[in-house]
């Protein structure tokens, strides 16, 4: 069926394709439905992605830039060198796929265990942190004239949506609100500095190969912000995946992100990081809880939303472990 309806308008978007094969739904993509398939054409098959809204998920979540604003800022990052997958079409009505985009596939691995622990990755790994400061600067250039209708964000303004988050989650955990409570003390004010923000550019959301950083993806939670918010994010515990002693995504040191964040012409202030990452460990804690609260409650009980669920305890132990090392 679904290459049934690929095929039906491929020629239309793709010049010379003559169908479609391989079509496979892929697991992962917790609130986006992802299918792998290959385009058939004379001169040879083409790997592609779709990348739609699931049937039936409704209204995109309120800090989705949506869909189409995805397809543009990857297509934006595409065009000016970084590691982007390729945008080859924003779907329309003709193509009863409902809401979304095809991108070219692009080679390399994603699931993170396999990229910190298998030989295959083990020349690529030592120049992964350098290398995502590089590609976090680039991301952080993009020019602001060219970019989709993004929401602005601030800390406190996450901060009041957080606390929004927890309370209707009626899961009362006292290191949640002990989190909340340190970040309105610390809150290092409005950066002067607002640029393009990922939103959730960490080890899981990246392709990677022997040579290291292939593409970024899921650009869903894109917004404008504070560029530093990127950098504490991706060295969130959760994304070392277990090489707790590497915070950049089980790659390596703050320091090598950081020298590659300068080395391509951008400035670190160390301190708004470090305010980020303990925002961003309560962020994933309260996204955890999100999760569970939609499988108990939501059309979709798939049992990856109910894993994602659990792992909120893992962010309580992660909040305490930052806080007491900041006198708190």
């Amino acid at each position: 069926m679904m290459e049934e309806k690929l095929a039906r308008g491929v020629g239309s978007w793709f010049p010379g394709a003559i169908g479609v094969a391989d079509a496979e739904k892929l697991s992962g993509g917790a609130s986006q439905e992802t299918w792998r398939f290959d385009i058939v054409h004379p001169e040879g098959n083409f790997g592609a992605i779709l990348r739609r809204a699931p049937k039936g998920y409704g209204a995109a979540p309120s800090r989705a830039a949506g869909l189409n604003a995805e397809a543009k800022l990857m297509q934006l990052a595409f065009d000016a060198g970084l590691p982007s997958p390729r945008v080859l079409h924003v779907l329309t009505t003709e193509d009863n796929l409902g809401t979304g985009f095809i991108m070219q596939r692009v080679d390399g691995e994603t699931i993170a265990r396999k990229i910190l622990r298998e030989e295959e990755f083990a020349d690529a790994r030592p120049r992964i942190a350098h290398q995502l400061g590089r590609v976090l600067a680039g991301i952080h250039s993009l020019p602001d004239t060219q970019l989709p209708e993004l929401r602005r964000m601030t800390a406190a303004k996450e901060l009041d949506e957080f606390e929004r988050d927890y309370r209707s989650l009626n899961w009362p955990k006292p290191v949640f609100e002990l989190a909340l409570r340190w970040l309105r003390d610390n809150d290092p004010g409005v950066s002067t500095e607002v640029t393009l923000v990922h939103g959730d550019f960490r080890n899981g959301n990246l392709v990677i190969d022997r040579d290291g950083v292939r593409a970024v993806l899921d650009w869903e939670l894109a917004h404008l912000g504070d560029p530093m918010e990127d950098l504490g994010w991706v060295c969130v515990n959760s994304w070392r995946f277990g090489e707790i002693d590497k915070p950049v995504g089980g790659f390596g040191s703050r320091e090598e992100l950081f020298a590659g964040y300068e080395a391509a012409g951008r400035r670190v202030y160390p301190a708004r990081v470090s305010f980020w990452e303990v925002m961003g460990t309560l962020r994933w804690g309260l996204m955890c809880g999100g999760m569970m609260q939609r499988f108990r409650e939501g059309p979709d009980h798939s049992m990856e939303r109910a894993m994602i669920g659990r792992r909120a305890s893992e962010t309580e132990i992660d909040l305490l472990r930052l806080l007491a090392s900041r006198g708190h």
